[in-house]
């Protein structure tokens, strides 16, 4: 029999279903089909375009990370800034010759600069799930509606294009600017993964995130709402926060 019940109190709350033997399953997928790996193909926006990481990025994006003298924003990434160009070509030789993870440059419509690089990795077409990382945004990139259109280009491309279930955000749970990022950007915390990994000789507690399909409709009118361009002023600030946006959308449906 496969009858719909309530979950038990603190138990997930999924649909579940009961088998031949009242057992208590997850809810049924009778339509479900392995999904597509992502193409390597550019993603279009208003503000900014993600486009294969290539070769002819390492100028602009060798300058963009280099505006700022010290480490301190690949501290929580497991590699390190490179230091010369040289190192940089082999930096970007690694990225390139990778499918996961599937890296993108970040660049600018205006000035046709890569500012930042971001990549689709852990990628599971069985399960439909996939997860970003190796999020770098240069100084230039930070807090500006690139930095954002950025992410919404990937969920939308995952979730529309692709059909995925599951996209996940995954960071040192130390690093509090990233667990602020993913909340922001409309992610459900879901917990700590204890001595996750050792990386840079260290251990690293992950903080663990995702946005499922069921919540892509509200999450994407609301950073439709954000991104238009009368939600910000002439030096570019926004006016309406994301959280608000989406909010809006969410109690008004």
């Amino acid at each position: 029999m496969n009858h719909h019940k309530s979950p038990p109190d603190g138990w997930s709350s999924m649909q579940m279903n009961e088998n031949v033997y009242d057992q208590p399953i997850g809810e049924l997928l009778p339509g479900w089909t392995r999904r597509s790996l992502p193409h390597h193909e550019a993603l279009l926006g208003r503000y900014c375009r993600l486009e294969p990481i290539s070769f002819r990025h390492v100028n602009s994006l060798f300058s963009a990370y280099h505006q700022v003298e010290d480490d301190r924003d690949w501290t929580y990434l497991p590699l390190e800034r490179p230091q010369n160009l040289t190192d940089f070509h082999r930096y970007l030789a690694a990225m390139q010759a990778v499918s996961d993870p599937l890296h993108y440059a970040i660049v600018d419509l205006q000035t046709e600069d890569a500012l930042g690089t971001v990549a689709l990795m852990r990628i599971s077409p069985d399960a439909g799930s996939i997860e970003v990382g190796y999020v770098i945004y240069s100084p230039s990139l930070k807090h500006t509606a690139m930095a954002t259109e950025a992410q919404f280009l990937l969920m939308q491309y995952v979730f529309d294009t692709l059909g995925y279930r599951r996209y996940e955000w995954k960071c040192d749970s130390l690093n509090t600017p990233s667990r602020a990022a993913a909340l922001r950007l409309g992610f459900s915390f879901e917990g700590i993964f204890r001595q996750a990994l050792v990386y840079k000789g260290r251990n690293r507690d992950t903080a663990w995130f995702s946005i499922i399909d069921s919540e892509w409709a509200t999450l994407k009118r609301g950073y439709q709402t954000w991104l238009q361009p009368d939600n910000f002023d002439a030096e570019g600030r926004q006016l309406k926060r994301l959280q608000d946006c989406i909010q809006a959308v969410s109690t008004s449906a």
